[in-house]
């Protein structure tokens, strides 16, 4: 299983297009505050159609809190200031994926923690700004998925 942390996202049915991914994937979602929503928003309901019971969601108090509570085997800050290719990394069932929200993402102080080697980077074309959180979640858990052999 895979770990998907969304640190401070804003908009609802992004997250509930990746509660949906998780649970067609297997993933667990981990959701950091503070929530630009709260979790009974019709848009996060509706994005996520029937799928919240299929999926694990937990919400957690900080990025700490997360760490010590589910203790990722690697976590993998992704952003658009990364080094690392997302498709040049070999990843590991509990690894965990580290999304900032959708208007600023990651602050620096977590991308430096990290050391900028480790923060994976989907390949965009160079006028491009950023995808879309949830396309840029599925990119990355459909490909350490595939690497997995799509083990269920």
């Amino acid at each position: 299983m895979f770990h998907v942390v969304l640190y401070q996202p804003e908009i609802p049915p992004n997250t509930g297009n990746i509660i949906r991914l998780c649970a067609n994937t297997g993933s667990a979602l981990h959701l950091i505050r503070p929530l630009g929503f709260e979790l009974d928003d019709r848009r996060l309901r509706r994005a996520g159609l029937d799928y919240h019971e299929w999926a694990s969601v937990s919400v957690h108090d900080s990025l700490e809190a997360f760490r010590d509570r589910v203790k990722p085997a690697r976590l993998w800050p992704v952003s658009t200031r990364g080094c690392r290719r997302y498709d040049a990394v070999d990843y590991r069932q509990g690894d965990a994926f580290l999304f900032g929200p959708e208007t600023r993402g990651l602050p620096d102080s977590v991308l430096q923690a990290s050391g900028l080697d480790a923060v994976l980077r989907v390949p965009m074309r160079e006028s491009s700004r950023s995808l879309n959180l949830s396309n840029s979640v599925a990119v990355l858990v459909y490909e350490a998925w595939r690497q997995q052999g799509f083990a269920t």
